[in-house]
């Protein structure tokens, strides 16, 4: 059990490395969590950074997932704690340690453990997102493929497992986009509803995309 605890305890400070974050301060100098969506996230690095350090950046998430949860199964410890490791991830990108808990979407880090324990879910989940790039807004598009993954485990007969894993991916990315890295809520209440509304959403606080993701300190 200790073992177990050791290695969730990894998966959230693996997570918790904030790949973003570093790549603003190394290639332009910029806190990036005070650009456009507000996150510590790859699409703000291609909007105000650099759009080739989507790659390593993103391929680094992406395996700071995978590993915790590779290393799970590699250890014979069991999808259950697999999916524990490579959620902890998820949640460490989101709220990250070194960052005071201002972190990421976690779009990469789901990918990352989707990518060791059901690799369909990733081919599912890009589908998705490469619409959403198409109709150059996401982040509906990133919620539809989540909020329907558990149609495709059901389909290809998958564990049980990970019905329970998809469901607290979702939850905790409809966490993230309310909670915005603590961006305060409208105090009139029809402007809060609103907002909340295009939060969970459309992961933003207006309805303009392109207005949102170009905003500068």
């Amino acid at each position: 059990m200790f073992a177990y605890i050791l290695l969730i305890l990894l998966g959230y400070l693996l997570g918790s490395i904030p790949t973003a974050y570093l790549a603003g301060r190394w290639v332009k100098g910029i806190d990036i969590r005070r650009y456009g969506s507000g996150t510590a996230s790859g699409s703000m690095i291609y909007e105000h950074v650099a759009r080739w350090m989507v790659v390593p950046v993103g391929l680094f998430d992406i395996g700071k997932a995978a590993l915790p949860t590779w290393l799970a199964l590699r250890l014979d410890y069991g999808e259950v704690v697999a999916a524990a490791a490579g959620l902890a991830a998820l949640v460490g990108h989101n709220w990250p340690i070194y960052l005071g808990f201002t972190g990421g979407r976690g779009i990469s880090a789901i990918m990352g453990t989707l990518l060791v324990l059901f690799p369909w879910g990733d081919a599912w989940l890009l589908a998705f997102l490469a619409v959403g790039f198409a109709l150059g807004d996401s982040a509906p598009w990133t919620l539809m493929g989540l909020a329907s993954m558990p149609v495709l485990v059901w389909w290809l007969d998958g564990s049980e497992v990970l019905y329970w894993l998809i469901g607290a991916m979702l939850v905790t990315t409809l966490i993230k986009r309310l909670e915005a890295n603590r961006r305060p809520l409208p105090l009139d209440g029809h402007e809060r509803r609103r907002v909340i509304w295009l939060r969970l959403i459309f992961d933003r606080d207006i309805p303009d995309h392109r207005l949102w993701i170009q905003r500068r300190p």
